[in-house]
């Protein structure tokens, strides 16, 4: 279970200087900050099989994902009904600073095709809230048949629980059947062991199809699943969840 710490872990004065220099970085006079891409998307899911509180739940979740000048952002924020009528909302905000474009330069070399600084804010309210903090290295690859691959790796600095490690890999690949056009995506959380919290794996995945097509607006509705693969779920020992949702997302 989580251990709450009895004093402020120095990571904490390492994520403030980090973020003064990301801030001074992003608003020095030669940096114009531009967005060049955003999508927006509106997903409902349901599954059954969930570990830790109610098996049943309900999942709105609303995602933003954009390109800039100087780098990305992704965040999402889930509002989770349980059928025991507990009530949650969970937050990440994920801004990335791409070294390449704040030098001007193309990081490239083989498979890499740029190299970030990664952040993350994790937020939750409901029965257990907390927030944790979460920076490092990441390189974006081109891989044939990937429409993109990253590989974060952060030190997370938790809040009630010791600070540990990261590495979470997200990928999209689209292909077609048929005709008919089909995404898998997703990511994997791989977490060290912290305290009395041990070392857990969260493979979460969707594959869905674009029924917008159909519809002459591709890329706009999709249906399909979502499938959670999480051994050790929150750092706890042999609580393993596996747990497939139905899902129906909009983007606009």
């Amino acid at each position: 279970m989580q251990q709450i710490p009895t004093q402020f872990p120095v990571s904490k004065l390492t994520l403030a200087i980090a973020g003064t220099i990301v801030g001074a970085i992003l608003t020095a006079p030669s940096l114009y900050a531009k967005q060049l891409w955003s999508d927006n998307s509106l997903s409902l899911l349901r599954g059954n099989d969930y570990e830790v509180g109610a098996e049943g739940r309900k999942v709105l979740t609303l995602e933003h994902v954009s390109g800039h000048s100087w780098g990305d952002m992704f965040s999402f924020v889930d509002r989770l009904e349980s059928d025991n009528g507990d009530l949650e909302t969970y937050w990440e905000i994920s801004p990335r600073l791409s070294i390449g474009k704040v030098m001007g330069k193309k990081l490239t070399a083989g498979p890499i095709n740029d190299v970030l600084i990664t952040t993350t804010a994790e937020i939750a309210d409901g029965p257990f809230p907390f927030t944790n903090y979460l920076i490092g290295p990441a390189i974006d690859l081109d891989i044939p048949g990937f429409k993109y691959f990253q590989l974060n790796a952060y030190r997370r600095n938790n809040e009630f629980s010791d600070d540990n490690w990261q590495l979470t890999p997200v990928w999209g690949i689209p292909f077609s059947i048929a005709g008919q056009d089909f995404l898998y995506d997703g990511f994997a959380d791989w977490r060290s062991g912290s305290g009395n919290n041990t070392t857990e794996l969260n493979v979460t995945s969707q594959l869905t199809w674009d029924i917008g097509a159909l519809m002459q607006t591709p890329k706009t509705f999709y249906i399909g699943v979502e499938y959670v693969y999480w051994t050790n779920k929150f750092g706890i020992q042999d609580t393993d969840e596996r747990n497939l949702n139905a899902l129906l997302k909009v983007h606009f």
